[in-house]
C-alpha cells in the first residue's frame, strides 16, 4: 500500500525543490507576470470615460443576469473553461519546445497577467473597493490559487528546456529534455483542469450567493 504520509511529505519538498533549482527562472517568470498585471491596471486607469462606462456595463449586466437566474455555473461553463485551459497548455508547451517560441511564451505570460490586472482594476471602478474586492475574491482570487503557479512553472519549464538545448545540442539531450518538458507539462495541465473545475463550481456557486448582495 502507498503510504499516504510519505506522499504527503515529498510533495511539498518536491515542490520546494524544483522552485529553489530554477529560482532564477522563476524570478524572471513572476516579473513578467507581474509587469502585465500592472499594464491591465494602468490600461483600465487610462481609458476614456466612455470606455469605462462600456466595461461597466458589463459587470453590472453580468451581475443582473446573475441574480435574475440564480445559475452561474452550467456544464457549458465547465467545459469551456476546461477547453481554454488545455489550449492554454498546449500553447505554452508547444512554444516551449521551440528554441525562437521563448518570446512567445513571454508574451503568454505578459498577457495573462495583463488580463488579471484589467479583471481586478475594472471590478474595483465599477463596484468599489470593498465589493469590488469581495468579488475578485470569490471570482477571480480562488481559481488563480493554481492557475497561476501552473502557467509559471510552464514558462519555466520552457525556459528550462531552452537552456538545457542551448548548452547540450546533442539528440538524445534534447530528447530526454523534450520529454521532462512534456510531463511536467501534463502535470501542469491536470492542475489547470483542478483550477478549471474550482471556477466553474466553487467559485460559482459562492458567486451566486455574493451577488444577491450587490
Amino acid at each position: 500500500m502507498i503510504n499516504t504520509k510519505m506522499v504527503n511529505l515529498k510533495v511539498p519538498s518536491m515542490i520546494s525543490k524544483h522552485v529553489a533549482d530554477n529560482i532564477k527562472e522563476y524570478i524572471i517568470i513572476s516579473l513578467i507576470f507581474i509587469v502585465g498585471v500592472f499594464l491591465g491596471v494602468i490600461y483600465i486607469n487610462n481609458m476614456q470615460s466612455a470606455q469605462k462606462e462600456n466595461v461597466s456595463q458589463y459587470l453590472e449586466n453580468y451581475i443582473s443576469q446573475g441574480k435574475a437566474n440564480g445559475e452561474i455555473t452550467t456544464n457549458e461553463a465547465l467545459k469551456n473553461s476546461i477547453k481554454d485551459n488545455i489550449l492554454l497548455a498546449i500553447g505554452l508547451w508547444f512554444a516551449g519546445t521551440t528554441i525562437i517560441g521563448i518570446p512567445i511564451v513571454f508574451g503568454i505570460i505578459l498577457f495573462r497577467g495583463f488580463c488579471l490586472g484589467y479583471a481586478i482594476s475594472s471590478c474595483t471602478y465599477t463596484m468599489g473597493l470593498e465589493k469590488g474586492l469581495a468579488f475578485i475574491t470569490v471570482s477571480i482570487i480562488l481559481q488563480n490559487i493554481l492557475f497561476i503557479p501552473a502557467i509559471l512553472a510552464l514558462g519555466v519549464s520552457g525556459i528550462k528546456l531552452y537552456k538545457s538545448i542551448i548548452k547540450d545540442r546533442r539528440k538524445e539531450n534534447i530528447k530526454v529534455e523534450v520529454l521532462r518538458h512534456t510531463v511536467f507539462s501534463f502535470i501542469m495541465l491536470i492542475v489547470l483542469i483542478i483550477s478549471a473545475i474550482i471556477k466553474t463550481n466553487i467559485s460559482g456557486s459562492l458567486l451566486e450567493n455574493l451577488i444577491k448582495y450587490f
